[in-house]
């Protein structure tokens, strides 16, 4: 009896075993997922060196596309400003991380930008939720059918003061520089109500050197690029600050129950929204939202408009059908008639143009984003606290989803032929760029008048756009002007 009890305490045991390494086998340990593939690079600097020497020569996709044929067409990780990050670099990974704006991700901008606006190396969450409402109020002047109507007016006659102002009788001048004023005007009047050419003339110098510092290093003592960014943003908060006090008290001694819609500017209508709902004005506040929608505006269109004028110097045949059109519209109204929505409506070849424009040089590299909780995508772990990078060029100037990548062509935009989520210039979904239509309305209605005026060449034939750190003309674009026969 024994021996038989044995062997069946034997044999249950083998069974057991066996049966143990059964489940094993067919019921593996789920493992954590992996971090993305890549490289940090060098201690502390990582691989920032690298992407900005690419930066200067305008040529971000090989940075990407080197990293991509190595690790993954998707993601990579790598170190840049100082910080662990991820680019996104594809149509799947642009929607992910538009369907997930405030919820896996929020809103982070390098150390440099957050002490340039904001004075302190992080946003806070009140600033946070502050500007995520300001850019509700943005969305609604700039976009409802109504404040269209009225903005395409006034940045029509804008349009003309600056073309008789500074182009006309003119020979030679400097696109860019003059671009730049255009849309600083056009933001000034629009976001504060005001037109004061000494006033936007004084600015500019400032706003110039908030540019310059943005990515430059952070080195905060004087005489260095950062510093002065620093104390021109100081400088500019100031004078906003005083704007919005005088603002303030005109509209408390006037009706405040005026209607929202009636407001005239962007400035008028956060006052009057903090009143109405019992809140403190709080000046330096505004003064801070407002300065970071301006330099985003005066910035990237001018840079826009700049980037356009470049192409039609250097390819005729795209000016000529951009003058055909453009003038088209101009012969079926009155010569002192100003543009109307309708109008915009119908330059669909120059939007396209435009389009093609902002894919082959878009005015910025893609915006930034930190991780707000642990989470995977294409299956690697993306860890609480990491930065993301949206890399536009991964999908810009990919032949997969752009086939010639590298030439112009218009007509990509004719029609639905493009991949959802491969163009992204102003974002997409949900969070698409409020000012999306601020900028389309001041573009056209600029080339319009420019190419019904003059046309033109380069007179540095071969001046390229460069990024240091941000897209511009090496040379400011000097263009000799040949005004039409009228």
């Amino acid at each position: 009896m024994e021996l038989i009890a044995l062997f069946l305490l034997v044999l249950s045991i083998a069974f057991t075993l066996y049966s143990l390494s059964y489940v094993s086998k067919t019921k593996p340990t789920k493992q954590k997922p992996e971090l993305p593939p890549g490289s940090t690079g060098w201690p502390i600097i990582g691989e920032t060196l690298e992407y900005i020497r690419l930066a200067k020569k305008n040529c971000i996709e090989k940075f990407i596309f080197d990293r991509q044929k190595k690790y993954s067409a998707k993601l990579f990780k790598t170190s840049y400003a100082g910080e662990k990050m991820v680019f996104f670099c594809s149509p799947e990974a642009n929607r992910f991380m538009f369907a997930n704006e405030n919820k896996l991700i929020k809103a982070w901008w390098p150390r440099n930008i957050s002490k340039i606006f904001k004075g302190s190396g992080k946003l806070s969450e009140s600033k946070q939720k502050e500007l995520a409402s300001m850019r509700k109020n943005v969305s609604a002047l700039f976009n409802q059918l109504n404040a269209m109507e009225k903005n395409v007016v006034i940045i029509d006659s804008l349009a003309r003061n600056h073309l008789e102002t500074h182009w006309i009788d003119c020979e030679e001048v400097a696109a860019h520089s003059l671009a730049k004023k255009y849309t600083l005007s056009i933001s000034f009047r629009l976001m504060l109500n005001n037109v004061d050419s000494e006033t936007v003339g004084e600015l500019e110098k400032l706003f110039n050197c908030i540019m310059s510092g943005m990515f430059a290093l952070p080195i905060n003592i004087p005489g260095t690029k950062f510093n002065r960014a620093i104390k021109a943003s100081k400088g500019i908060r100031e004078k906003i600050e005083g704007i919005v006090r005088r603002r303030k008290i005109e509209i408390l001694e006037n009706n405040i129950n005026e209607s929202l819609d009636e407001s005239k500017d962007l400035l008028s209508l956060l006052i009057m929204e903090k009143i109405k709902d019992n809140e403190e004005v709080i000046e330096s506040e505004i003064a801070d939202m407002i300065l970071v929608y301006i330099v985003a505006a005066y910035d990237s269109t001018s840079t826009t408009i700049t980037s356009i004028i470049k192409y039609l110097a250097e390819l005729p045949q795209v000016y000529e059908e951009v003058h055909r059109e453009q003038m088209e519209i101009a012969n079926s109204r009155g010569h002192e008639e100003p543009l109307n929505l309708d109008d915009i409506k119908k330059m669909i070849y120059s939007w396209n143009v435009v389009s093609e424009v902002l894919r082959l040089q878009p005015t910025i590299a893609g915006p930034f984003r930190e991780a707000i909780t642990d989470f995977s995508f294409d299956g690697f772990l993306i860890p609480k606290g990491w930065k993301l990078h949206r890399a536009v060029h991964g999908t810009h100037k990919n032949a997969k989803y752009f086939p010639e990548p590298d030439k112009f062509d218009p007509s990509r935009f004719h029609g639905n032929k493009i991949v959802p989520y491969s163009y992204v210039p102003f974002g997409g979904g949900a969070h698409i760029c409020p000012g999306r239509e601020y900028a389309r309305l001041q573009i056209l209605v600029f080339i319009h008048y420019l190419v019904k005026t003059f046309r033109w060449e380069k007179v540095i034939p071969d001046e390229e756009l460069i990024r240091d750190p941000i897209l511009m003309p090496a040379k400011r674009l000097p263009i000799h002007l040949y005004p039409h026969q009228t």
